[in-house]
C-alpha cells in the first residue's frame, strides 16, 4: 500500500492581534509562528495506521519555503517514511490551483493507492486542494472521511454530512480522501523518535526538477487573486443586566422587542 500524504504549512493565529500587511490582500505573518495544519496530523496518523495494518509505504509532501522542514521531520517521527519539500521563490503566491498543480506534478509518475489531505486548512479554510488534485490525477476523491477500509482494490469510508448525518461509500483505488479531525488520535512524538530523524535528508525539489514553468506557479499560475483584506468591525460588547430577576426579565423583553426578536 502507497499512501502520500499532502499537507500544509500554516500559521498560527488563534491568539494573534492580526493586522493587514501593507498591501491590503493579507495579513502581517512576519511575528506568527507556523506549524503543520492541524486538519493535515489526522491525515498523517491515519496514513500510518494504514500502513501498520496493510504494509507499505508513506510519502509526507508539502509546497512550503525552507522553514517548514521541522514539520516534515515531525511526520518522519509520526511514523513517516519519506518526506519532499517542494519549493521555488515563485510559487510563492501559489493559490489552491496552483499548488494541486505542482502536487500532481509531483505525484504523478509515483505509485500511489491512497492520497490523503486535511478537509480544510487552518488559514484559509479553503478545502479546494484535494478536489482538484484529484480531477488533476484523474483518480475518485472525497472529503470529510472519517472511517477507512481497504478491501482488494478498493476502499470503503464513512463520511461526514450536515446534522450529525453520515454516509458510507465505497471507491475503486487509487483515490484522494480528504480527512476530517476525529478520524483517530494523533500520537506522542517523542524525543527518541525526533532525535531518531534528525539527520534523515530530506529532498527539496523545485521547478527544474518537477519540469514546471514559472508561468504555471504562483500568482501568474493562480486562478484567484485576493483583491482585499480586512478585519471583521467590532461590536459594541454585552449589555450587563443587572436588578432581581423580575427587573432582568422585563429589560430582557425591552431589548429583544428593539432588535426584532419579539413582536412588540
Amino acid at each position: 500500500m502507497n499512501i502520500i500524504v499532502c499537507i500544509k504549512w500554516t500559521p498560527d493565529t488563534s491568539e494573534a492581534d492580526l493586522a493587514i500587511d501593507s498591501t491590503g490582500a493579507d495579513i502581517k505573518k512576519d511575528n506568527l509562528d507556523y506549524d503543520i495544519n492541524d486538519w493535515d496530523r489526522f491525515a498523517i496518523e491515519e496514513a500510518v495506521q494504514i500502513k501498520e495494518r496493510e504494509g507499505g509505504k508513506v510519502t509526507v509532501v508539502t509546497v512550503a519555503p525552507e522553514d517548514s522542514e521541522e514539520m516534515l521531520r515531525e511526520s518522519l517521527a509520526r511514523g513517516a517514511d519519506e518526506a519532499f519539500q517542494i519549493w521555488d521563490d515563485s510559487m510563492e503566491g501559489s493559490d489552491g490551483y496552483a499548488v494541486a498543480a505542482i502536487l500532481a506534478k509531483f505525484i504523478k509518475d509515483k505509485p500511489h493507492d491512497v492520497i490523503l489531505t486535511g478537509t480544510l486548512a487552518d488559514d484559509d479554510g479553503g478545502g479546494q486542494v484535494g478536489g482538484m488534485l484529484a480531477a488533476m490525477l484523474d483518480i475518485p476523491s472525497s472529503t470529510l472521511v472519517s472511517k477507512i477500509e481497504f478491501k482488494d482494490a478498493t476502499v470503503k469510508f464513512n463520511r461526514e454530512l450536515e446534522g450529525g448525518l453520515g454516509e458510507s461509500l465505497e471507491m475503486n483505488i487509487p483515490a484522494l480522501l480528504a480527512v476530517a479531525t476525529g478520524l483517530n488520535e494523533p500520537r506522542f512524538v517523542s524525543i527518541r523518535a525526533v532525535r531518531k530523524v534528525a539527520a534523515l535528508e530530506i529532498p527539496v525539489l523545485g521547478l527544474d526538477d518537477l519540469g514546471l514553468e514559472e508561468s504555471s506557479v504562483g500568482s501568474a499560475g493562480s486562478r484567484v487573486a485576493i483583491e482585499q483584506a480586512y478585519l471583521p468591525p467590532e461590536g459594541e460588547g454585552a449589555e450587563i443586566l443587572k436588578g432581581s430577576p423580575e427587573e432582568v426579565a422585563v429589560r430582557l423583553v425591552e431589548i429583544l422587542k428593539e432588535k426584532g426578536g419579539i413582536a412588540a
